[in-house]
This record gives structure tokens, C-alpha cells and sequence, in this order.
């Protein structure tokens, strides 16, 4: 995976370009922040393009209202739009892209996803890729406003051959294991199956004691570019530790909650949150799950951060326990170390995080 100084060098060759001067707040340690663009259009359904299509073909068809994003627009929630990104790209063969959410809008509820033209898959750039990038943005819990330029989502970039897999590019479990015993990847012992697995924390945390928060309904719209704006009892519910140790999920109610565990990633690893296996219950773990190069190191050497889960329930409550597994977490080697590490760089908002909604929210 390439580092955020490679990043840069993206943008020097042309690789990586944009309608707008690249900002130095956009490169983080082993990704780039994408900018919404100047047009957004509302449509009836979520797609996907096919490998004979462009974005704008399907757009013809299925768009139902244009939104110009200049002085701002309120996305409303249960509603899909499709938005031009600032950036496009031409990438040469021996590079690819992925992309997810921003922790920001995963813990929005903001569901977005990367397009290209000519795509089979969400999230994924081809190598040798040529063309625009589109976000596809649906509010699931609350309407947003945004404008050219808000930063939902973002793409990293590997070197390697083309048409490899994920699992190509990560640890193994031996890997996993002895790298936690040289340098622990997080405090106490590590489960490690298929990536490193993470307990939810339901003994509650802090003076409250509490576990997570569920959101309201129908509550106000959220201007996602205002940190510190919102006061968090107009939007969530505090959830405290019950006897038992114990949460059930309701069916399609939204759910910030948190590891048991305290994470640090190495400087030379970054890490993704994976999809979680069926076989672990009726629930989702949201997808905003990417930890750059050095979230949740400290001065002392110990993790000292907890990974914060956007979860939500399937179509039956779900009873989740004190410790129980609930997602894993893949490692991905970098090229080389970036040249500024997370908790180093003016844009790390969540280092050292326990129990946290996202920034758009007034501290607890």
C-alpha cells in the first residue's frame, strides 16, 4: 500500500487529478480524502455500471432530479444519489484503488461508495483505470448537508500485479502472531482467526458507565463539514451498562459502540475492518473500518486506542454479550513507512479515542 508521500507523487505524474488544487489536509498517512464535486444527482436506485457502461450512461436512465452543490444541499436520508468527484484518475497498470467511508460518515450512518465507469464491483479501481470517480451517497439515519468539496470518502492505492485479491496483500495469522509478540497489536492477548479479532465492550466505560449510543429517528439535519456543532442528546440515545453485561440490538436501529480492546497499528502496517463472517451473527459492522499507520500508538508503547463500531442488526434482534467477537481486522504491509503517522498530522481526529461519536459532534 502505497504511503501518503507516494500519494503525492501521484499527483505530480498525473496518475492522480483533480478539478480543484489538491489540499495537504486531504493526504493522510496511507490514503487521499476525496472531494465531492460541483453536481450531484438523486436516483431511484443504487447500480452498478457494467463492464460496457459508463457512470453517465446509467445516470440518463435513472436519474430523477440534478442538485448543483456550490452553495450547499441537504441529502436526504433513504434517499441514493450518485455525486462527481473532484478527483479522476490514470492509473498505470502495475497500480490499483480501493476506497471506504470516512470513519466521520460511517458513524454518520452515511452510506457511500466508490463508482467507476465501466465497474463490475463497488469500492474497487481497476488497474490501468482511466476516468472519473462518483460517490454513491445514501443517509441511512440522518439527512446531511454537504457541498463541492466535503470529504466523505477515501482511496488508497497498492503496487502489485493486476487482478490479485485482497487476501494476496494481507498478513497471515502467523504473521499476525508474531508481530504481536514482538510488538503488541493490542493490550493483552490477541485472538487471531482469519486477521485479529475484536470483543464489543459492554461492562460500560467512564463515570456513566456506559456501553454506546443509538440514534434518534427524526432528528435535525447534520452539516457534515461543522465540527463540534451538533449537541449529541439532540441526535443519540446514551445506552449504560445493563446487569448481565448485556445489549440486544433492535432490528434497523443504528448503534455507535466500541472494542474491548485498545489498538496500535506499526508504522510499516495499515489495517482494515472486514466484513463480518455470517457464521458470527445477524449484525453488521459498518464498513468506515480503515486504520492508517500509527492510530493508537502512544509515547509509552502501549495500544491506546479502542476501535469504534457503526453497528447495525438484520431483520431479528440480536442479543450480543459482554466480549463477544464481533469483527476482525486485516493487515496490509506499506510500501514504505509514511512520512507522517496518524496522531502526527493536524487531521487525526480520533486518536486515542474510547467511547466516541464522530467530530461533528460537541465532545462528551
Amino acid at each position: 500500500m502505497l504511503p501518503r508521500q507516494a500519494i503525492r507523487a501521484l499527483t505530480r505524474d498525473g496518475i492522480l487529478r483533480a478539478e480543484s488544487e489538491f489540499r495537504d489536509s486531504q493526504f493522510q498517512p496511507a490514503s487521499l480524502d476525496l472531494r465531492l464535486g460541483a453536481r450531484a444527482f438523486r436516483v431511484r436506485a443504487s447500480f452498478l455500471p457494467g463492464p460496457n457502461s459508463s457512470v453517465e450512461d446509467r445516470l440518463a436512465d435513472l436519474r430523477s432530479e440534478e442538485i448543483d452543490l456550490a452553495q450547499g444541499a441537504i441529502l436526504e436520508r433513504g434517499c441514493v444519489y450518485v455525486v462527481e468527484l473532484e478527483e479522476s484518475l490514470a492509473l498505470p497498470d502495475h497500480l490499483s484503488a480501493g476506497a471506504n467511508p470516512k470513519s466521520s460518515t460511517g458513524r454518520l450512518d452515511v452510506f457511500t461508495r466508490l463508482i467507476t465507469d465501466r465497474a463490475e464491483m463497488f469500492d474497487a479501481v481497476a488497474s490501468g483505470y482511466h476516468g472519473r470517480l462518483y460517490a454513491e451517497v445514501s443517509p441511512r439515519t440522518f439527512s446531511v448537508k454537504v457541498r463541492r468539496g466535503t470529504r466523505l470518502n477515501q482511496i488508497r492505492f497498492r503496487r502489485g500485479e493486476a487482478g490479485l485479491g485482497d487476501a494476496v496483500f494481507r498478513l497471515g495469522d502467523r504473521d499476525l502472531k508474531e508481530l504481536h509478540d514482538r510488538a503488541p497489536l493490542v493490550d493483552g492477548d490477541a485472538v487471531v482467526r482469519n486477521g485479529l479479532v475484536l470483543r464489543i465492550e459492554l461492562g460500560g466505560l467512564g463515570t456513566e458507565r456506559l456501553v454506546g449510543y443509538r440514534a434518534q429517528r427524526h432528528a435535525d439535519v447534520i452539516d457534515v463539514d461543522l465540527a463540534g456543532a451538533c449537541r449529541p442528546e439532540d441526535y443519540w440515545e446514551k445506552i449504560p451498562a445493563r446487569e448481565g453485561r448485556r445489549l440486544i440490538l433492535d432490528p434497523n436501529e443504528f448503534y455507535i459502540l466500541v472494542s474491548k480492546e485498545r489498538l496500535a497499528i506499526p508504522p510499516h502496517l495499515a489495517a482494515e475492518m472486514v466484513p463480518i463472517d455470517p457464521s458470527m451473527g445477524e449484525f453488521r459492522v459498518h464498513y468506515a473500518g480503515f486504520f492508517d499507520p500509527g492510530f493508537g500508538a502512544t509515547a509509552a508503547g502501549h495500544p491506546g486506542s479502542r476501535a469504534v463500531m457503526e453497528v447495525r442488526s438484520h431483520e431479528v434482534p440480536f442479543a450480543l454479550e459482554d466480549g463477544q467477537m464481533v469483527c476482525r481486522l486485516a493487515y496490509e504491509r506499506m510500501a514504505e513507512v509514511p512520512d507522517g503517522l496518524y496522531g502526527a498530522i493536524g487531521t487525526s481526529n480520533y486518536q486515542g479515542q474510547e467511547l466516541k461519536l464522530s467530530k461533528q459532534f460537541a465532545r462528551v
